[in-house]
């Protein structure tokens, strides 16, 4: 992931339930300003949040987009507790407040 134009928020989180990090999450700012990336293995849950006025982000994948296989985490899961930088209620998409509890949802073995 890369952000071209304003400033995202992006989040990894390892669902791999065999992992010694399973549950533990990583979080960076990523920008145009400051030209970092991220990548995010096969395993990991991923979410962002906008940061900035508008932003353009970019992703390369590794298969096509399989809408039937795509699941979601609640982005304010309690039990991931991941500090998001925001501090208004966010515009959250109406697939994303259909998110599961980390605890109910459906992860890797």
């Amino acid at each position: 992931m890369r952000v071209i134009a304003g400033e995202v928020f992006d989040v990894a989180v390892d669902i791999r339930r065999s992992s010694p990090t399973f549950g533990r999450w990583f979080g960076t700012s990523l920008s145009a300003d400051n030209k970092r990336q991220m990548w995010v293995p096969a395993g990991f849950a991923h979410g962002f949040c906008v940061t900035s006025e508008y932003a353009e982000f970019l992703y390369l994948t590794t298969d096509y987009w399989a809408p039937e296989h795509e699941r979601c985490i609640a982005w304010n899961d309690p039990d991931l507790a991941i500090s998001w930088p925001i501090t208004s209620s966010p515009l959250v998409s109406a697939k994303d407040q259909e998110g599961k509890r980390f605890k109910d949802a459906d992860l890797f073995p």
